[in-house]
C-alpha cells in the first residue's frame, strides 16, 4: 500500500517532464493543453491502485501544479546555463 507522501512524490516526479515540455510551448496550444492534462489518467490509475480514497484529490492536484512548475523551472534553468546554445 502506498502512503499519501509517497503518491505525492511520484505525482510530482511523473509532472516534472511535462512542465519542462510545456515550458517552451505557446499558451493555450494543443502542445500546452496535452503537456498539462495528459499525466492526469497516469494519477488517477496511481490513486486508484494505491487505495486511497477521493480525499487525497487536492494534495495531488497541488503535487501536479508543483511538478509542472518545477518542471518549467529547471527548463528555463538550464536555459539560462548555456545561453549560447539557444540563439
Amino acid at each position: 500500500m502506498i502512503t499519501i507522501n509517497e503518491l505525492m512524490v511520484i505525482v510530482f516526479i511523473i509532472n516534472l517532464p511535462f512542465g519542462y515540455m510545456r515550458s517552451k510551448a505557446t499558451r493555450f496550444s494543443k502542445k500546452w493543453m496535452m503537456a498539462i492534462h495528459l499525466p492526469v489518467p497516469f494519477v488517477l490509475i496511481l490513486r486508484i491502485a494505491s487505495g486511497l480514497n477521493w480525499t487525497v484529490i487536492p494534495f495531488l492536484i497541488l503535487s501536479d501544479i508543483a511538478g509542472q512548475f518545477a518542471g518549467g523551472k529547471i527548463k528555463r534553468s538550464l536555459r539560462m546555463e548555456n545561453p549560447l546554445k539557444n540563439i
